[in-house]
């Protein structure tokens, strides 16, 4: 584990195996890189497997700004160049969905393949006036706003039960601006990047292979249309809570693990 300067941000991460092709997880909004302590041993066996703290969140440093999608993908982008590694298969949960995504849009030579967990985009459009409310929260009282947010929508009868404490917890923990900015990033506005208008075209600029798994099949459905690599796939796991990936973590993995070697030789690695 280690730290790495990227521009303005000092962003913690762990780097862990030494397989190909390999793995950058990435977490979603007021989480951290623990959120993959189901994945990590197990795909460090097979893989390289990196874990970052997005800037503000976590053990990295906490900027006054930069809380978009694509300045945390550009972050990234700047870590992989660090460890001199890439292309990577990007795995991603909500907000880390979206992130990863960005990456392999906006830097596609160091992405060679998507997993996209619950992600938070091809959000309906028709949802605005509804989170809006949640954006002025936001500005009053970031914490209870997003654990209400989070905490009403995000858990299932099915929910292993101490999930929802850690998370909220976790979210208690992480600055205020930094809440206030990310959503108001993802969410602040009909044409922010989270909404099916925008992420819809946005997302089309993937040309690699993605994998996405939702909670919710009408999303699933959603993006199946979007998907160009015919090796892409996507997949509804009904019943199962926004963190699907923490509750059913060996089906998870599993399916992951084999939908990778599905995609053929690995892109080999840079050796600069």
């Amino acid at each position: 584990m280690a730290f790495v300067e990227v521009g303005d941000v000092r962003l913690f991460f762990t780097d862990e195996g030494t397989e190909e092709p390999p793995m950058l997880f990435v977490h979603g909004y007021s989480c951290d890189s623990h959120d993959w302590m189901w994945q990590l041993p197990f795909f460090a066996g097979s893989h390289r497997v990196i874990a970052v703290d997005l800037r503000g969140h976590g053990r990295s440093s906490v900027p006054d700004k930069g809380f978009d999608a694509r300045d945390f993908a550009n972050d990234i982008a700047g870590l992989l160049d660090a460890l001199a590694c890439g292309p990577v298969v990007a795995v991603g949960h909500s907000l880390g969905g979206l992130v990863a995504s960005a990456l392999a849009v906006e830097h596609p030579s160091l992405v060679q393949a998507v997993v996209s967990v619950d992600p938070g985009y091809l959000i309906p459009d028709e949802s605005f006036p509804m989170i809006e409310g949640m954006i002025v929260g936001l500005d009053d009282d970031p914490v209870t706003t997003v654990q209400t947010m989070l905490g009403s929508s995000s858990y299932t009868p099915a929910s292993p039960t101490h999930l929802k404490p850690w998370h909220m917890r976790r979210i208690a923990g992480v600055p205020p601006h930094v809440l206030r900015d990310t959503g108001t990033a993802l969410f602040g506005g009909p044409e922010a990047l989270a909404y099916y208008a925008v992420s819809s075209e946005y997302l089309r600029g993937r040309t690699c292979p993605v994998l996405a798994i939702y909670a919710a099949p009408e999303r699933a459905a959603l993006e199946a249309p979007l998907l160009s690599d015919t090796r892409s796939q996507t997949l509804a796991w009904e019943g199962s809570g926004h963190w699907l990936h923490q509750e059913r973590p060996d089906e998870f993995n599993s399916v992951v693990e084999t939908w990778i070697a599905s995609l053929g030789s690995p892109i080999p690695q840079r050796t600069e």
